[in-house]
């Protein structure tokens, strides 16, 4: 027993920290997670929306504190406690959402190693066990340390902790492992490699079968009964492959101007997933930033999910001189941790991407400012035509 619960303490005390340290390292988008749980069609508690942030910081330090308190053995009763209820709490949880599926990724590791609900919910049932072992053998979690120093240790770890999360919210992750990272050809990774496996369907077609109904599964195919045709019902049992960015647009008044944005140089992202909630001092930093750009000549463009109304409320307020095009929430979330944030691209790589209090640390040289590629390909396709008219007409002259 007591050697099950060195392994236990060890191994329970090694994933608390991991998962607590990378989710730190992003507390918004632990946050975001936390809302998406918190939402009417999850949990139905939207009224702790407005503290997923403060949740988030909190869970992710406490995580790491009973992490180094059941390594130090240091308050082994209230450590084994705090492991069983938060344990207890996250298996239902990660239950309910695999078995209705109503969240996709639990948010468990973050970003860093993303887990399918039946997969995290198989991590915490393993992980109830060691907890119930070190529950049932607290008596053999013993202090490494003398107990004087258990206390400094433990402060010294939650004011690192508090320091840390302070400077990630202020600036950016330190480390970045989602899909739009710097270095991260944007239109690389919504590219699907030839080969790559495609979604498969069934396909539950019901039908109306001499006034019996019968229900006949296929792959996707039409089937040939003779009978009235009631519905059809849809399961995926293999979604194939999905490109690392696949919610990625730019947009404005109905036009796609995606590709010409990626193809263009130097170009400055300005990111605001929602207006409304910008930072007004990031909002100020944001004003002057973008004026030296363009004067540099670089291509400058708002990226937000806001509606033209609220466009142009902020453009007059803060004097803003670069236009705005919409992109998905979800993906502007993704892109930047910050609202106002900066993006640098160069032909779809992401050079640079900075916080709004960061804003003075971006590099502007002074560049050539690249031709729209949309308006010369619709000034070549009028030339061609009045090329082709005057060609038909001169024939018919003739």
């Amino acid at each position: 027993m007591k050697i099950l619960v060195g392994f236990s303490r060890i191994f329970v005390a090694a994933l608390f920290l991991f998962s607590g340290f990378i989710k730190l390292n992003d507390p918004l988008g632990f946050s975001y997670k936390l809302q998406e749980y918190f939402s009417e069609g999850v949990l139905n508690m939207e009224f702790l929306i407005p503290f997923a942030l403060l949740l988030a910081v909190f869970l992710c330090v406490f995580e790491i504190i009973v992490g180094v308190t059941l390594l130090l053995g240091y308050l082994p009763k209230f450590t084994v406690w705090s492991l069983l209820g938060m344990i207890v709490f996250f298996t239902f949880l990660t239950f309910y959402s695999a078995y209705f599926n109503k969240v996709t990724d639990c948010g468990c590791f973050g970003d860093a190693l993303p887990l399918t609900p039946w997969e995290s919910f198989t991590k915490d049932v393993i992980l109830l066990v060691f907890i119930l072992i070190l529950f049932f053998g607290r008596k053999y979690i013993t202090p490494i340390l003398q107990v004087s120093f258990h206390k400094w240790i433990v402060f010294a770890c939650f004011t690192a902790c508090l320091g840390f999360a302070y400077h990630v919210l202020m600036h950016l992750p330190t480390f970045d492992f989602r899909a739009y990272k710097i270095g991260t050809n944007i239109q690389e990774g919504m590219s699907v490699p030839e080969g790559a496996p495609e979604a498969e369907f069934e396909y539950f077609w019901k039908f109306d079968i001499d006034g019996k109904e019968e229900i006949i599964k296929t792959s996707g195919e039409y089937p040939q009964v003779k009978g009235k045709y009631i519905e059809v019902e849809t399961k995926m049992i293999n979604e194939g492959y999905i490109p690392p960015i696949h919610d990625f647009a730019i947009e404005k008044d109905g036009q796609d101007y995606t590709a010409e944005f990626l193809e263009r140089e130097n170009v400055v992202l300005i990111v605001m997933y929602n207006l409304s909630k910008s930072e007004g001092e990031g909002m100020n930093a944001i004003k002057g930033l973008t004026d030296k750009a363009l004067s540099q000549g670089y291509d400058v463009i708002g990226l937000t999910a806001s509606s033209p109304q609220e466009v142009s409320q902020k453009k007059a307020q803060y004097d803003l001189s670069f236009d705005f095009y919409s992109t998905d929430e979800t993906a502007l979330k993704t892109i930047l941790r910050s609202n106002p944030g900066i993006v640098k691209l160069n032909k779809g790589i992401i050079t640079e991407k900075l916080h709004w209090n960061d804003a003075d640390k971006l590099i502007l040289d002074k560049v050539e400012r690249s031709k729209p590629i949309i308006k010369e390909t619709v000034e070549v396709e009028i030339d061609t035509l009045s090329v082709d008219t005057l060609s038909v007409d001169s024939e018919k002259s003739n």
